[in-house]
């Protein structure tokens, strides 16, 4: 049987099964240091091993797991300490952004920020998480733009990769869905006020219920 029959359209195969096995290793489901074993996953997803492999390949670029010639793959997932620290940089990096952003952004990208927040209380209410995560996204790159610095964009970019992986899981777990909406509202209403102190406090509240949520769903206790 081809993926075609089990998987969407929307994405390859390699990006679904990799969204599978990232899933698991972020939930804990796969345990750090546990081997994943790539005739196990065939059989269960009912694909061939090439798309797997595939899909190792990326995960590797991740970060996400370990390649020993010879032995296999291994999960490595986020440690407490990883969380710790992606989270740390997040905020203190956010919350500067979304400060210069209130003073240099242009009415056109707040039209754009209102239009993104419009569209993320559309699927909320329809728990698409997919669909979610791509306006989030797209809602912080405006933020991250309306700074107009380069500098910023480009230690941005260097960690965003960090961030996408921490959000994916997020945005799957749909008793959350509403409550990342409404954190988001509060940046763009205070983005909207011109209030650089009530949007760094949103931001930061906002990356603090982010840091809880991604502590619950990749079960890292204090």
């Amino acid at each position: 049987m081809t993926g075609s029959n089990q998987f969407s359209n929307t994405f390859s195969l390699t990006d679904e099964i990799a969204d599978i096995i990232r899933d698991r290793i972020l939930k804990g489901e796969y345990k750090i240091g546990e081997k994943i074993k790539e005739n196990q996953i065939a059989t269960e997803l009912r694909v061939s091993r090439t798309p797997i492999r595939e899909a190792f390949k990326q995960l590797e670029n991740e970060g996400l797991i370990d390649y020993i010639p010879n032995r296999g793959c291994f999960a490595k997932g986020f440690t407490k300490q990883d969380i710790e620290d992606i989270y740390a940089v997040r905020k203190a990096l956010e919350v500067l952004s979304v400060e210069w952003a209130v003073n240099r952004i242009t009415p056109e990208e707040i039209s754009n920020l209102q239009d993104q927040s419009d569209l993320m209380e559309f699927y909320t209410t329809r728990k698409d998480g997919r669909k979610v995560l791509e306006i989030n996204t797209d809602f912080h790159d405006i933020i991250y733009n309306a700074t107009g610095s380069r500098f910023m964009a480009q230690v941005l970019r260097s960690y965003k990769e960090y961030i996408e992986q921490t959000r994916k899981v997020l945005f799957y777990e749909q008793e959350y869905l509403d409550e990342i909406f409404q954190e988001h509202k509060a940046i763009l209403d205070a983005i909207k006020e011109g209030d650089a102190a009530k949007a760094k406090e949103a931001m930061a509240r906002h990356l603090d219920g982010s840091k809880r949520r991604a502590q619950v769903v990749y079960k890292i206790k204090d």
